[in-house]
């Protein structure tokens, strides 16, 4: 089954909040400084947002200007985005009309102006269901491909898996393009889910996206992030639990170039007992102005006891000029937990690890190649879906070639 569609994919949710065709759009209301980071104000009327000027904390680390209009009143049209969807059985793939597509069935309100907009402006959603007790024993693929990044598009995805189902979704973002969209993620109970979202597009992209999970009972997602390409990504992911014993696993792996502007942001919000998160984002650097924005959010609600939580985030910079950004949060209102910590490093070659390879006779280049593969080799491995595993390994190569070109050339200078 191949579906293609001039609008792309994706949507965002809070199952905490209200749906966001409900009065929402009561006028913007920042939250005071030290509040909770479920406190954002939310709506699903653009006017509601106020234009960020980029010293407001959440976009404090976004270079406006290189949204090319998102954030103001660039028009967002339905062209210039192809959605191309792999044969297989099981499961449903269709384009529908916002108005038949259930748009909001996590209970997803915008929390940004952006999403706001995409949100007014969407007039068609895709959406993949998954029957309850279903089985899809290989990959879900979605390929969309951007056509041209001059005129802004937006989408709407809707990903639905039925109670005690298991699935496997991966989308691969190419070519050009000016993409802001909303991704809903509903989980039933006891149903398995991986979503694989991977960002290999062309140098000059942009790409917003404003992604929300709902996790049923003793439900299980894993969510991947994978960033290669693109001018600018920005992605915000939230998590929440709609009973106990639910777990998410977010992992992210990312390698920023020269100019390049990588952004994720975080949150897990154990609203429910006996949840589990687990979040672990690895990322390389290299070229002047490579930047990775990193923000890891997680609240512990005074009703989520026998939770337990971790939150990691690694940076290798691999040449002067690159800069990372990473601030994990915790915030925490009950003590009757299982666990629950966070931790960020950043920093460059292990001088140990680089002394003792070439100890052993491996020349420095070749060295350099195996720290940077083990760095990586684990969060491989817990991604754990061969047609991604073998793509990432691809670019990887792709980058050592690049970091080990730009050593050669400074060492000629």
């Amino acid at each position: 089954m191949t579906a293609e569609a001039t609008q792309p994919t994706t949507t965002s949710t809070d199952h905490s909040r209200a749906t966001a065709d409900e009065a929402h759009s009561h006028g913007p209301q920042p939250a005071a400084p030290g509040a909770s980071y479920a406190d954002r104000f939310a709506s699903a009327d653009p006017a509601a947002f106020e234009v960020p000027t980029g010293r407001e904390e959440e976009w404090r680390f976004t270079p406006l200007r290189r949204l090319r209009g998102l954030l103001e009143d660039a028009p967002l049209g339905a062209g210039g985005i192809r959605v191309d969807i792999q044969a297989t059985e099981g499961f449903t793939a269709e384009q529908r009309p916002v108005e038949a597509s259930d748009r909001g069935a996590s209970g997803y309100v915008p929390i940004d102006r952006v999403s706001a907009r995409v949100w007014a402006a969407t007039a068609v959603a895709t959406v993949i269901d998954v029957p309850a007790e279903a089985e899809i024993a290989e990959p879900i693929v979605i390929t969309v491909t951007g056509e041209g990044g001059q005129t802004a598009t937006a989408g709407h995805t809707l990903i639905r898996v039925g109670p005690h189902a298991r699935a496997t979704v991966v989308t691969f973002f190419e070519g050009s393009a000016t993409l802001a969209e909303n991704v809903e993620i509903v989980v039933g109970d006891g149903a398995s889910l991986t979503v694989v979202t991977y960002q290999d597009w062309a140098r000059d992209a942009v790409h917003h996206s404003n992604a929300h999970a709902v996790i049923g009972r003793d439900a299980e997602l894993k969510h991947v992030s994978v960033s290669f390409g693109g001018d600018l990504v920005r992605h915000d992911t939230t998590a929440v639990y709609d009973g106990p014993g639910g777990s998410v696993e977010l992992l992210g792996l990312y390698f920023a170039d020269a100019g390049q502007h990588i952004e994720h942001r975080l949150f897990v919000d154990h609203n429910e007992p006996q949840t589990r998160s687990n979040v672990l984002y690895k990322g390389a650097l290299q070229g002047q102005d490579a930047h990775s924005v990193w923000i890891g959010n997680v609240l512990i609600r005074q009703e989520a006891e026998g939770i337990d939580t971790y939150e990691l985030n690694r940076n290798l910079l691999l040449t002067d000029g690159a800069r990372a950004d990473s601030v994990p949060n915790l915030e925490i209102e009950t003590g009757e937990i299982e666990g629950a910590g966070h931790a960020s490093a950043t920093g460059r070659f292990d001088d140990e690890q680089l002394f003792y390879l070439r100890s052993r006779g491996i020349p420095e280049a070749a060295a350099r190649r195996l720290v940077l593969r083990g760095f990586f080799a684990d969060m491989i491995n817990k991604i754990g879906v061969p047609v991604v595993a073998e793509r990432m390994l691809a670019a990887i190569e792709v980058e050592l070639e690049v970091a080990m070109a730009g050593e050669l050339e400074s060492e000629s200078a």
